[in-house]
């Protein structure tokens, strides 16, 4: 049997078993209108991941050989009692689930929150916006700093980290900042990988965008797959501390009479110069003191003066034309 009219057959057949057990909504594309045989093929052919455009924004292709067959989107047996249109998500499987119905979901691979960021608990889908802005919590730009330049809001695009969909959630009319939203990094697809928000493959996103009803009910179930009795957050990050400045080192003020002087400062006193004063020679008028005689007033010595020393000279012995007599010249 020829390949092309094997692979319709098997499409047709498919259709037809949706049709029995799967609502209308589930296999109607409200983005891209869709005979219900046609949207039943999109959930299992491979070709759900090709490349596309959408609202002027190229979508890039998944190789669907680089998507592990357990996180590629398809239709599973899932008996719940949720009513349909109810998304259920799995984060220890790394899996979520749109509620069909009769039994069945369509089942999505996601990649949730790393280490430190799990959450657990009840959410209702209370927005939902097509090539979203993305805004980085103060949190995650004090993490990474890098981020500060989109702190007023990066614009929708294919690089946009929300992807090419994103719905908001809320519970009891709180955003905590959580999303189901697409994502250009599809191979963490199956991962811990983001900051407690559920990513998705775009093409994965923007199909699960047209099937969610607004006021959807979303439940995140507990790590061990059971389900949750309350909001379970994950415990607010330390903050951290900021650094003291470094203070300047203390410089001491000393007096100056306490500064040492460097020692090309210090100058060596010089011992003084002894000059001894010129003698005074006494007068020629005025004569040797009488006893008795008071003496004059420019004969009293200053007291301030010092003692008047004559120059020391070596004694001349006195000339004699004879020769000496026991030493003594002889009187003529």
């Amino acid at each position: 049997m020829p390949y092309v009219f094997l692979r319709a057959t098997l499409c047709l057949s498919l259709a037809a078993g949706l049709g029995a057990c799967v609502p209308t909504d589930l296999v109607t594309m409200s983005s891209t209108p869709a005979a219900p045989a046609a949207a039943a093929a999109l959930v299992s052919d491979p070709a759900m991941y090709l490349a596309t455009s959408d609202n002027g924004f190229a979508v890039p292709g998944v190789d669907p050989a680089k998507v592990p067959d357990e996180f590629e989107r398809q239709i599973v047996d899932f008996p719940s009692a949720e009513a349909p249109g109810t998304v259920i998500i799995n984060p220890a499987a790394r899996h979520l689930f749109f509620i069909a119905g009769n039994g069945k979901a369509i089942r999505y691979g996601i990649s949730v929150g790393k280490a430190g960021f799990e959450w657990s608990g009840e959410a209702l889908v209370t927005n939902r916006r097509p090539w979203p802005t993305w805004t980085p919590p103060p949190e995650m730009i004090e993490r990474k700093p890098e981020l500060s330049k989109w702190e007023k809001g990066q614009p929708g695009g294919p690089t946009n980290p929300l992807g090419a969909r994103a719905l908001y959630l809320t519970t009891n009319g709180v955003d905590y900042g959580y999303r189901i939203h697409g994502t250009p990094d599809w191979w963490t697809i199956g991962k811990n990988a983001s900051s407690g928000c559920i990513r998705m493959i775009n093409q994965d996103v923007m199909d699960l965008y047209g099937r969610v009803p607004d006021g959807a009910k979303v439940i995140v179930l507990n790590a061990d797959g059971s389900m949750p009795n309350r909001l379970k957050l994950p415990p607010p990050a330390p903050k951290k501390k900021k650094a003291a400045p470094k203070a300047s080192p203390a410089v001491a003020t000393l007096p100056e009479a306490a500064v040492a002087p460097s020692p090309a400062a210090v100058k060596t006193p010089s011992a003084p110069l002894l000059v001894a004063p010129r003698a005074t020679l006494p007068s020629p008028k005025s004569g040797p003191a009488l006893p008795g005689a008071t003496p004059s007033a420019s004969s009293i010595p200053t007291p301030a003066a010092a003692p008047v020393m004559p120059p020391a000279t070596a004694p001349t012995a006195p000339v004699c034309a004879l020769p000496l007599v026991n030493g003594v010249c002889p009187k003529v």
